[in-house]
């Protein structure tokens, strides 16, 4: 019984004094060009996983006439990703037509491919940027980041105004 007693409180001695155990946490970005990543990670995560959500039926809805629809919105952000991403390669892109072609991204499918494929463009862009990066691209990581943001802000409004809850907002108050 001796030996039961001392292996137990040995046991609780090692419980008590190790570490709690945490939930696996991504590392936190060491230099600017990673905080740029880490945002331009998220907002594009968030977008792809609503897009791949809301029904496709539902990609021609729009909440009133002189907005876009759900689709023209992410056929929007695709196009300026892919602007961002020329613009970060020292190319000189074209700001016209402000959007994706429905003609060729009519489809979800399509559509989230484009979307995913323009995230993963600005993320490899952004990768072979210092750690520190300049003025210019600071301005432009930083103005791009937040237009996704607010377009995604967008889409949180068209998904509730249709019985939906975000994927973001699901299990919270």
């Amino acid at each position: 019984m001796p030996r039961i007693a001392h292996a137990l409180a040995a046991l609780a001695v090692l419980l008590i004094a190790a570490p709690p155990a945490r939930a696996q946490q991504p590392p936190r970005p060491e230099n600017p060009r990673d905080v740029f990543l880490a945002g331009w990670s998220e907002v594009g995560d968030k977008l792809v996983k609503m897009a791949e959500e809301f029904p496709e039926n539902k990609f021609d809805y729009k909440p009133a006439e002189g907005v876009r629809t759900f689709g023209d919105v992410l056929r929007h952000v695709a196009f300026w990703n892919q602007w961002v991403a020329k613009t970060a390669r020292g190319e000189k892109p074209d700001g016209k037509p402000n959007e994706l072609p429905k003609a060729e991204f009519g489809t979800k499918a399509k559509l989230i491919a484009a979307l995913k494929s323009s995230i993963a463009e600005g993320a490899a862009e952004l990768k072979k940027q210092g750690p520190t990066p300049g003025a210019r691209e600071t301005g432009l990581w930083s103005s791009f980041i937040t237009h996704s943001s607010e377009h995604y802000g967008q889409l949180v409004v068209y998904y509730r105004l249709n019985g939906l809850v975000p994927p973001a907002s699901r299990g919270t108050n």
